[in-house]
C-alpha cells in the first residue's frame, strides 16, 4: 500500500470531535446520551439569512465565488468591524474563508515555517496547536492557570517569546475556559508585544458576542492601535448567528498578509459558496436584537450549569466572562472509584466513565493543555442541561 506524508504523524482528530463522534454512536446503538462536547450553538439561524440564501441561489449565485469574499459581504464585514469593533479595514484588508478555522489555516501556512514558534495561551482550542504542527512550527504554551482567571499575564506572554516567535495567538471570550480580558488586560499585552516588531498577532474573537454582565471586553487592534499593521483580527457568524454549518468566517488585517493567505486558500479550497456568503452578509447587516437576546439566554444557562457543578462532590466550577463553556475542576474526584468500578487516574479518565456510565458527554482538560479539568458546552436547552447536570451529579456522588 502506498504511503503518506510525514505531516499526517503531527497531528491527529480534534479530541471535542472524537468525543462528539463516540456520543453519535451510541446514540445510533440507541442509548440516550446527552452531549456537552460540541461547541454548537442550538438556536436556529436567522430566517432572513436563509432567505437570503435562498435568493442569491435564485439570482444565479451559484457559480465560482471570489476567493477573498463577495463585494457584498466584504462590504458587511466592514461594517461590522467599523461599528462593532472601531476598526476601519479597506476591501483588500478583509477575507472571507470556510469558517474561522480556514482563516487561522490560511495566516499559519502562510507564515509559519519548519521550528517557527507560536505561543498559545492554554488552556486553548486544539486547532491553534494542530495547525501550527501541519505547518511544521512549534507550539509555546503559556499556562493561563485558573487562579489567574484563565487569563494570559504580561509578564508570563513576556517570557515566552523568543527569536523564534512568529505569532501570538489570542482567543477571548475563550473556548474552553470562558474567560475574557477586560481592556485593561488587553493593553497590557500589547504593550508587550509593541517590543516584539517581527510578532504577528491573531486575535480569534469568534466568542464576541457572548460575553455577560457587562464585562469590558476589546479586540487587541482597538485596544492598542500601534499593532493594527500587524494583527489579524478573526470572527465569523457561526456562534452569534447560529451559522456553524454555513461555514463562513472572516478577518480584517494587514494587507500583505490578506494577500498571502488569499494566495493559500485559493490553492486549498477557493472561495465560499455565494449563498453562504449572502446569508452571512444579511446576518451581519440585518437586524441584531437577536444577538442580545440570545446572549441573555446564554447568561441565564450559564448560572445555572455553575451553580449545578459547584454541587456535585469533587467539582470546582470557576463563572466564566463569556462564551458557552465551562470548565470544572475535577480535581477532587481523582484518585477514587466509580459505581462501575472504573478508577479515575486523570481527567481523561473522568469523561469516559461519565460517557460510559451516566452517557453524559464531555471534553476532558487535557485535550486544552490543561488538567485536571473538563469542558462542558451550555449551547443546550434548560432542560437538557438540568438532566446533564443530574447525572453528573449522580456520577459525583456515587465515586468512592
Amino acid at each position: 500500500m502506498p504511503g503518506f506524508a510525514p505531516r499526517l504523524a503531527r497531528v491527529d482528530v480534534a479530541p471535542t470531535i472524537a468525543m462528539n463522534q463516540r456520543a453519535r454512536a451510541m446514540r445510533a446503538a440507541g442509548i440516550e446520551v446527552i452531549s456537552l462536547a460540541i461547541g454548537e450553538p442550538d438556536f436556529p439561524t436567522p430566517p432572513h439569512a436563509i432567505a437570503a440564501a435562498h435568493e442569491a441561489a435564485l439570482r444565479g449565485e451559484t457559480k465560482y465565488p471570489p476567493i477573498d469574499g463577495t463585494v457584498a459581504l466584504k462590504r458587511a464585514v466592514a461594517g461590522k468591524f467599523q461599528r462593532e469593533n472601531g476598526l476601519d479595514y479597506a476591501p483588500d484588508q478583509i477575507m472571507v474563508a470556510n469558517g474561522g478555522k480556514q482563516i487561522i489555516y490560511n495566516a499559519l501556512m502562510a507564515t509559519v515555517g519548519a521550528g517557527d514558534e507560536v505561543v498559545i495561551p492554554a488552556p486553548y482550542w486544539s486547532a491553534y496547536a494542530l495547525v501550527t504542527q501541519l505547518a511544521g512550527g512549534v507550539p509555546v504554551f503559556v499556562s493561563c492557570p485558573q487562579n489567574a482567571g484563565f487569563r494570559l499575564r504580561p509578564e508570563d506572554l513576556a517570557a515566552a517569546i523568543t527569536p523564534r516567535t512568529r505569532w501570538l495567538i489570542l482567543n477571548f471570550p475563550n473556548n474552553p475556559t470562558g474567560a475574557a480580558c477586560s481592556r485593561a488586560e488587553m493593553a497590557a499585552l500589547g504593550e508587550v508585544m509593541l517590543a516584539h516588531p517581527e510578532v504577528w498577532i491573531l486575535c480569534d474573537d469568534m466568542y464576541e458576542h457572548l460575553i455577560y454582565d457587562g464585562f469590558d471586553y476589546v479586540t487587541m487592534a482597538a485596544a492598542e492601535p500601534r499593532l493594527v499593521d500587524r494583527t489579524l483580527t478573526v470572527s465569523g457568524v457561526s456562534k452569534t448567528y447560529a451559522m456553524t454549518g454555513w461555514r463562513v468566517g472572516f478577518c480584517g488585517g494587514p494587507p500583505a498578509l490578506v494577500r498571502a493567505m488569499v494566495n493559500m486558500q485559493s490553492q486549498a479550497t477557493s472561495g465560499v459558496a455565494g449563498p453562504a456568503q449572502a446569508a452571512a452578509a444579511a446576518a451581519l447587516d440585518g437586524p441584531q436584537d437577536l444577538v442580545a437576546e440570545r446572549a441573555a439566554i446564554y447568561r441565564s444557562r450559564r448560572d445555572q450549569v455553575v451553580a449545578a457543578l459547584n454541587l456535585a462532590p469533587g467539582l470546582a466550577c470557576h463563572r466564566p466572562e463569556g462564551a458557552f463553556y465551562v470548565y470544572p475542576s475535577v480535581a477532587g474526584c481523582l484518585g477514587k472509584t466509580t459505581a462501575g468500578g472504573r478508577r479515575l487516574a486523570t481527567d481523561e479518565d473522568f469523561a469516559m466513565a461519565l460517557l460510559e456510565e451516566q452517557h453524559v458527554a464531555v471534553v476532558h482538560g487535557a485535550a486544552f493543555g490543561m488538567s485536571p479539568y473538563v469542558r462542558l458546552s451550555y449551547a443546550a436547552d434548560e432542560t437538557t442541561l438540568a438532566e446533564a447536570c443530574r447525572r453528573i451529579g449522580e456520577f459525583c456522588r456515587a465515586l468512592s
